[in-house]
């Protein structure tokens, strides 16, 4: 019976890593969107976010039996009550990724607004919330404790790249460079990236929870 419960906890591991996976390519695809122009991705965004809606299903209905059929208790229970936490995270992160590719789509006449640097750190804070969610997921799996804590302090990194954004933002329209329209809709796609690295810390705040028992808001 172990060792059955210890195979579908192994499933659950990989289930996570192949939804975080998606995760990560529907903030690449929708980041190129934006920083290459390349608006044709759109579709595969969308498809990218609607596999994601598929695995959370999946993973949830897994989660589901386990603690039916298995009845976990201690650890294990934790374990699994974190990811059923995690994939609600990684869920909302496919649904803000298909947002970045909305606005993108709307506003891909103008990326050159501003100087480039806008765009630079936008571009900054999709490589950082996209690393941050891989690292969140790989400490679950690998129940690496340091890594989560990791992921949670890199949340400082994304908001001070927001505030660039905004103040270059703000900079740009008090110039009176007839954009405003555009920085508006740049100030939104950094409030979703934002977001995104938010999901990332509460993934990994999870893990924490199902490795100590604690939730990293009761220790702070």
């Amino acid at each position: 019976m172990r060792r059955h419960f210890e195979e579908q906890l192994e499933e659950l591991n990989t289930e996570l890593i192949a939804m975080g996976a998606l995760c990560e390519k529907a903030i690449a695809l929708a980041a190129r969107m934006l920083l290459e122009d390349e608006i044709g991705l759109k579709r595969e965004v969308e498809s990218t976010e609607e596999a994601i809606d598929r695995k959370e299903r999946a993973i949830e209905n897994l989660c589901l039996r386990l603690l039916l059929q298995q009845q976990p208790v201690a650890g294990d229970l934790r374990a699994i009550s974190a990811a059923l936490k995690m994939i609600s995270d990684m869920e909302r992160i496919g649904d803000q990724s298909r947002d970045i590719a909305d606005v993108s789509v709307e506003m891909n006449e103008c990326l050159a607004c501003g100087e480039g640097t806008t765009l630079l750190h936008i571009g900054d804070m999709a490589n950082v919330t996209s690393g941050m969610v891989t690292r969140s997921i790989d400490s679950f799996v690998r129940k690496d404790l340091a890594l989560a804590r990791s992921v949670m302090s890199e949340d400082s990194m994304v908001d001070e790249l927001f505030e660039k954004v905004k103040r270059e933002l703000s900079s740009l329209i008090s110039s009176g460079a007839g954009q405003g329209e555009i920085c508006i809709d740049l100030l939104m796609i950094a409030k979703y990236l934002e977001r995104i690295g938010d999901h990332a810390v509460n993934i990994a705040e999870w893990v924490e929870f199902s490795l100590t028992g604690r939730h990293a808001g009761e220790r702070r």
